[in-house]
């Protein structure tokens, strides 16, 4: 049987996976309401950490809310602002939202209470300085995450972009260098080293690079774009993509151009 342009099998697959859908939104409802009156009654700052945790992962899509972990860290911070991570969880989300002095003085105070034992802090620390146009203070904190993992692609393509902000595209090319040997198709890295590679007028080698940076970034999925921007709201890791495509393919449309130019 068809009903309009579709088979009653088709139009039964759809109810199917709406009902499920809706289901999972009911669950999630329940388990929220549930939560809530369990802070209400039992506050503590472990477990509002528990339940702001939950809907801060890119990860569960279905949980991901995060002004509700923004509600719970917040929470946290007011019964004990001293406690594990929670300014810098702060920090993160004060950084996507775009409140870089809120962002910084989370992540300063992470670093003062918990210095070399939290890394990852300095990562965040070394986002927040880059989007506020302090590039080289950026470099030397991403510098300091590295020591601790030094083959960290995302760190080492990081420092390299605001390497090139400040002028320094000899140093980005290096810093790539030095692990493109363990990622040789990672797309991040290879679209920031022909961007260097470009800037210090390598034009040539920059071409070859960006056309494999091309062809491995129609590889990437929204999974993968997610793990490489954690925290980030999943509805838009197809936007997000795109837009890296995007920027990859441009890139490369200007480097091509520049070699017609030097006849490369």
């Amino acid at each position: 049987m068809r009903i309009g342009a579709y088979s009653l099998r088709q139009v039964l697959a759809v109810v199917a996976v709406g009902a499920f859908l809706c289901a999972i939104v009911f669950q999630n409802a329940i388990t929220r309401l549930y939560q809530d009156a369990r802070f209400a009654t039992d506050p503590s700052a472990e477990r509002a950490s528990r339940y702001a945790e939950e809907a801060f992962s890119a990860l569960n899509k279905n949980a991901y809310d995060v002004e509700r972990a923004q509600f719970y860290y917040e929470k946290v911070y007011e019964l004990d602002p001293t406690y594990p991570h929670v300014n810098h969880q702060l920090a993160r989300i004060k950084f996507l939202q775009g409140d870089f002095p809120t962002a910084l003085m989370h992540i300063d105070r992470e670093i003062e209470l918990y210095g070399d034992d939290t890394p990852n802090s300095y990562y965040v620390r070394a986002l927040i300085k880059g989007y506020e146009g302090d590039y080289d203070g950026a470099a030397d904190d991403y510098a300091h995450f590295l020591e601790f993992q030094p083959e960290n692609w995302a760190a080492v393509t990081d420092r390299s972009w605001v390497l090139l902000k400040a002028g320094r595209a000899a140093e980005a090319a290096t810093q790539i260098e030095r692990v493109l040997g363990t990622f040789p198709d990672n797309p991040w890295l290879l679209n920031t080293y022909a961007t260097a590679l470009f800037e210090t007028g390598r034009v040539q080698e920059a071409l070859v690079v960006i056309r494999k940076a091309h062809e491995s970034v129609q590889k990437v999925t929204e999974t993968m774009w997610l793990v490489a921007y954690p925290g980030n709201d999943p509805a838009i890791a197809g936007q997000g993509l795109d837009v890296f495509q995007s920027a990859v393919e441009s890139n490369m449309h200007t480097i091509e151009l520049r070699a017609a130019e030097g006849g490369l």
